[in-house]
């Protein structure tokens, strides 16, 4: 079916749905960003697009489309299909948990488990929430999860480092939005080549950790992002090397450090045989993101 034909064919929000499903499934989208099916996609895209909740879908299915609707949705389902842009880069926007964030494609779109962790003030490691007085988001792209380290910890300034310039201009956007310009500092840096002499009660990072071979065959969505965001050398763990061996000199003696690294658990295990790392539970397993206190860091 063309857009002509489903302009004057189809009619309502049920209908414009299963033709979004039809078409994604039809181009063989990857999804990953947000949604990991065409139902959810085609949904959020949908009553995003009409500016409808988007906690409820229900209520609308059968309503009829305005002639300036249906395409406004036809476009957003065009771009997605043709483009391969994922969802965040056409809305502008992606959620972790209850949080949005404005992205574009200067950054990374924010998926991180450690938004899940840092909603539960990383209990049990961190047992006073009130107690953490500064903290460290290195390689904060949209600065997603230094404003949640902020949110989490209400006593905590928060330095957010990136090394682009753009990503920085993108989190300055959000964390005005949540209006925590006095809380968080935000700094462009080479990992910690500009922290000389800080230290923190806490340390987090997404860093890249793409290795080579999986790099260079990231389904077309993941092309839009930023290539310094995703790779990180041959095994994914050029960076994580740096955290782990520069990490202590910016820890507070009772400090922890907190690190998500993909599928690269056993490489990391078998890079740092002696590190006692402490693998946090996530809603995709205990893989994917690790602990250390800073009196387990090299020094």
């Amino acid at each position: 079916m063309t857009d002509a034909a489903a302009k004057s064919e189809l009619a309502t929000v049920r209908d414009y749905l299963r033709y979004a499903i039809s078409r994604f499934n039809a181009a063989g989208l990857f999804f990953g960003h947000g949604s990991d099916n065409a139902w959810d996609e085609a949904v959020y895209l949908t009553l995003h697009t009409l500016n409808l909740p988007l906690d409820r879908l229900e209520p609308f299915l059968d309503a009829r489309l305005l002639a300036y609707e249906r395409n406004a949705l036809l476009d957003i389902y065009r771009r997605r299909c043709e483009d391969r842009l994922p969802a965040a880069y056409l809305t502008h926007e992606a959620w972790l948990g209850e949080h949005r964030f404005y992205v574009d494609e200067r950054v990374i779109v924010p998926r991180s488990f450690i938004a899940e962790l840092l909603q539960e003030q990383l209990a049990p490691w961190v047992e006073d929430p009130w107690a953490v007085g500064s903290a460290l988001d290195l390689c904060t792209g949209s600065g997603c999860l230094a404003i949640l380290a902020a949110l989490a910890f209400p006593n905590a300034r928060v330095d957010a480092v990136d090394l682009s310039n753009d990503a920085i201009s993108v989190a300055e956007r959000n964390v005005a939005d949540y209006e925590l310009g006095e809380r968080i500092d935000l700094i462009q840096s080479d990992a910690f080549s500009k922290l000389h002499g800080r230290r923190y009660d806490l340390i987090i990072s997404n860093p890249p950790y793409v290795n080579a071979d999986s790099v260079a065959a990231l389904p077309p969505e993941y092309l839009h992002e930023p290539v310094l965001a995703l790779g990180s050398g041959k095994d994914g763990l050029d960076l994580t090397r740096i955290i782990l061996l520069e990490g202590r000199r910016h820890l507070t003696p009772e400090g922890l450090l907190v690190v998500e690294i993909g599928h690269n658990r056993e490489a990391l295990e078998a890079a740092f045989p002696d590190l006692p790392f402490i693998w946090l539970e996530t809603s995709a397993g205990n893989e994917f993101v690790f602990l250390l206190h800073a009196t387990d860091l090299p020094e």
